[in-house]
């Protein structure tokens, strides 16, 4: 008896319509409100589950998650994301051995790291 990965990530939204919109159009993962048969097909790869201390300064304190996405051509996402407007979060020692991370928000403050593992 295992657990072989995590099935869905469900959360609250003051609007979900309109989040589920956002999170398709500029990361386009199919997302779906409540009740939708939307089922975003991911590529096999690692995923950290980590729980942090109520006190860690990794991510805003008002958040009880921080979503971390994979991905490839961050480049081309982070010319996407200055093109819509969407604020990128960048620091120096987020360029590391393990790949490159940068931080965006979606429209209600949830903060979401974009990590492209090295090649």
């Amino acid at each position: 008896m295992a657990v072989t990965g995590i099935g869905g990530l469900f959360f609250r939204s003051r609007d979900p319509e309109a989040r589920a919109a956002w999170y398709r159009e500029h990361l386009g993962i199919d997302a779906g409100a409540e009740g939708s048969d939307a089922v975003w097909q991911q590529e096999a790869g690692m995923t950290v589950f980590a729980p942090f201390s109520p006190d860690s300064p990794y991510f805003e304190a008002d958040q009880p998650f921080m979503l971390n996405l994979r991905v490839t051509g961050l480049d081309a996402m982070l010319a996407h994301f200055d093109g819509a407007g969407i604020a990128v979060e960048r620091q120096p020692d987020w360029e590391t051995d393990y790949g490159r991370f940068v931080r965006i928000h979606d429209p209600e403050g949830l903060p979401i790291e974009l990590w492209e593992m090295p090649e």
